[in-house]
């Protein structure tokens, strides 16, 4: 199961509307690091599919949405709690460290 693709339109239905801690990777085709993360997150997504939703954004298509949270490099991912911002993590980084960096989703 990999990581679901939201858009500007669907955002707030998919994301702000979660009921569980949801993870949004904004990424773009052209990021070498943001197509280097994506296998790995689609791990973590199947692995803790039950405690954790992880979607992903391109920050080309989708403008707004990448605005309104303030993307100035990527990848960024952002995890989403009731609507909020809950943690930040920039830039690819390998499995073990995104584990560490998302204990708290993942217990």
């Amino acid at each position: 199961m990999s990581a679901k693709d939201v858009t500007d339109a669907t955002f707030a239905d998919e994301v702000l509307a979660s009921d569980k801690p949801i993870m949004v990777d904004f990424w773009a085709e052209w990021c070498g690091p943001c197509r280097a993360v994506s296998p790995i997150l689609d791990k973590i997504a199947e692995e803790h599919a039950d405690k954790l939703s992880i979607v992903k954004i391109d920050v080309d298509n989708n403008p707004e949405t990448a605005m309104k949270y303030g993307i100035t490099s990527i990848p960024a991912m952002k995890v989403f709690k009731n609507g909020e911002v809950v943690k930040t993590v920039i830039g690819a980084k390998p499995k073990p460290a995104l584990e560490a960096d998302l204990a708290e989703f993942l217990a």
